[in-house]
């Protein structure tokens, strides 16, 4: 017993702690200060340790970090997936495992590095963590959920900076500070077991950092009292909270309609300029259910406002029969078909009733709107039955209207910035996103996926329109501050005032360059550590 504890001490028990620790920094816990100091229990037991026990604690801190953050990926399986509780949580344990290969490799290449060179933790392991979480953020489709900066959305003088470095500068940062402690800690240790070692690279470090840390939160001082110049609109979320068996249930179908259009009402008494309704708020396939799509026209004129909303929408493609056979070359008039296709988008109606803006979905959920490389993943097909098979958008267009220009964001596009910030390179004045969470539950998800969006609005100086099926429905401001939000699993619709930013950041015009620097210190690193 007493060697299963000392075992447990000094090998799981430092993974665990700065695992636990990490994902008490995150919402809904909010204990944000953690964050700056919960990797210090690793980066110190990782010291001295082998590649094999670096490796294994990595993966065993990650699977404590990731099943912390993202376990309301059970809810959504097992509820609404009908997958019965054990398969559930083993596919969310193999997805944290998967997740959970970055941090291990951070801590091998950690462990082996810090070793061998005079150069301080301060410096080494931010290069590391920011480049993985920085792949993670596009290895099989990307899942950037869980990044270390986003436990900051509260912090608001700390994360101005990101509109020049995005949420991978404020990772860097905070493992920088948690590195430096950690400096402090093994100083002693390391001039012991090195003689020679110089303390002028860790002491140089400390200072570059101090320095960089004063700069960053007077950055951010500046940021938060400059004077916006934009034009006040006045916008207004509709929250139906509409159970996710009953949004596509046809017994429901006017029902659900109802619920939209009286909140809608009931918003418009404060005439705002833009009334938004969540993701797939419609039951039914606008454009071509001709009875619901001409009564959802004639009550937007009723409205006085613009009204964005999101919808499946059916389209027919032509396709050849030829070509679907491998005939190519053998044409005839008769080959020419219709194939159904699906998007998931979001349409925007003006005072009219009439159509200005359609966006078509780019970055679709695998495995919830589309089952990945379907013809070589042949056998998964009894496993995923009824998930969705939408065809991805490829434009990023933004609505243009009398009180300005907006790009939508559907669901979990919201947490890419790289995507996001591509539909205001050249200009635009807020950012309207769209999502269904009733898919979380009462769970964190929600909360995760509302703090994300404060990163997209400093990240390119835009103010964010957000309006959830379930919640959290709310506004933020050009510099990350929430102006109004509304409570999970609450109908009722939100109206604020907001003023349009046209300021176009360092992010958005050359996105992760900052991540690509990181990228460049880490070759660097890897090629001095060969070269030893």
């Amino acid at each position: 017993m007493n060697n299963l504890k000392a075992k447990f001490n000094q090998f799981y028990g430092p993974a665990i702690l700065s695992g636990l620790l990490l994902v008490m920094s995150f919402p809904e816990i909010d204990l944000y200060f953690l964050a700056w100091v919960a990797l210090i229990p690793l980066l110190v037991f990782l010291y001295n340790k082998d590649k094999k026990t670096a490796f294994k604690a990595g993966l065993l801190f990650g699977v404590v970090y990731f099943f912390g953050t993202t376990y309301w990926i059970y809810h959504s399986i097992n509820k609404y997936g009908n997958i019965p509780f054990v398969p559930s949580i083993l596919i969310v344990l193999f997805l944290c495992i998967y997740l959970s290969l970055y941090p291990a490799l951070f801590c091998l290449l950690y462990s082996s590095f810090i070793r061998k060179t005079h150069m301080p933790v301060l410096f080494v392991a931010p290069v590391f963590w920011t480049v993985l979480e920085f792949v993670r953020a596009y290895a099989l489709t990307g899942f950037p959920w869980s990044s270390l900066g986003y436990s900051q959305y509260k912090f608001l003088p700390f994360i101005q900076i990101a509109d020049i470095t995005g949420i991978y500068g404020i990772s860097f940062l905070l493992v920088a500070v948690n590195g430096a402690f950690a400096d402090a800690i093994l100083l002693k240790q390391r001039k012991i077991e090195r003689p020679l070692y110089s303390l002028m690279p860790t002491i140089v470090g400390g200072i570059i950092l101090f320095i960089v840390l004063i700069a960053t939160f007077s950055y951010g001082l500046y940021r938060l009292n400059q004077k916006r110049h934009g034009v006040n609109i006045r916008a207004a979320v509709i929250q139906g909270s509409i159970e996710q068996d009953k949004k596509w249930d046809i017994a429901y179908q006017n029902a659900v309609i109802n619920t939209y259009q009286e909140l809608s009402l009931q918003a418009s008494q404060g005439h705002p300029d833009i009334i938004v309704w969540p993701e797939t708020s419609v039951p039914f396939y606008f454009g071509r259910d001709k009875e619901f799509t001409e009564s959802l026209t004639s009550f937007q004129r009723q409205l006085n406002s613009y009204l964005l909303f999101g919808s499946v929408l059916a389209k027919e493609q032509k396709t050849n029969s030829a070509d679907s056979q491998g005939l190519k070359g053998k044409r005839t008039a008769h080959d020419t078909q219709y194939q159904m296709q699906y998007t998931n988008s979001a349409v925007l109606l003006n005072k009219n009733g009439n159509v200005t803006y359609v966006y078509d979905k780019i970055h679709l959920v695998p495995f919830g709107e589309y089952v990945p490389l379907r013809k070589l993943l042949f056998f998964i097909d009894k496993l995923v039955v009824g998930v969705g098979d939408y065809t991805p958008g490829d434009s990023y267009i933004k609505a243009v209207t009398p009180f300005g220009s907006f790009g939508t964001h559907i669901c979990y596009e919201i947490i890419f910035p790289g995507l996001v910030r591509k539909f205001y390179v050249r200009g635009g004045d807020f950012i309207a996103t769209i999502t269904n969470d009733a898919w979380f539950g009462k769970t964190h998800g929600p909360y995760q996926h509302f703090s994300m969006a404060v990163f997209r609005a400093i990240e390119n100086r835009k103010p964010v329109i957000r309006a959830a099926n379930t919640g959290i429905s709310g506004f933020i401001d050009s510099n990350g501050r929430i102006l109004a939000i509304t409570k999970l699993f609450e109908r009722t619709y939100l109206t604020e005032d907001i003023k349009t930013d046209m300021t176009l950041t360092l992010y958005t015009r050359y996105g992760d360059i900052f991540s690509y620097l990181c990228i460049v210190c880490f070759v660097l690193l890897m090629i001095k550590k060969e070269n030893r």
